[in-house]
């Protein structure tokens, strides 16, 4: 197995990586942005009250882009499996 292949490999799960948790990522960032100009319009500074909005978000978002993650990891790991004998050699 030549440094190409490797290197090339690993530059595509790094991709599939950031592709798969950018939806997530998104939805908690724009989340605890909308609780803390909230937070900041009534003075409540109580660090607890991001939490549950973010672990909602994150949810829904794992329940809308899930199948999609889901498809494509899949996808990754067929192509992986199928190209294990060119690895070989």
């Amino acid at each position: 197995m030549s440094e190409e292949l490797v290197i090339n490999l690993g530059r595509q799960a790094l991709v599939l990586y950031l592709q798969l948790a950018g939806p997530i990522l998104l939805f908690s960032l724009v989340t605890g942005l909308v609780v803390s100009i909230i937070q900041a319009v009534t003075q409540i500074q109580d660090m607890t009250i991001t939490f549950i909005p973010k672990i909602m978000a994150t949810i829904l978002a794992i329940v809308i882009f899930g199948p999609w993650m889901l498809r494509m990891l899949i996808d990754f790991t067929f192509k992986l499996i199928v190209s294990l004998p060119n690895f070989v050699k």
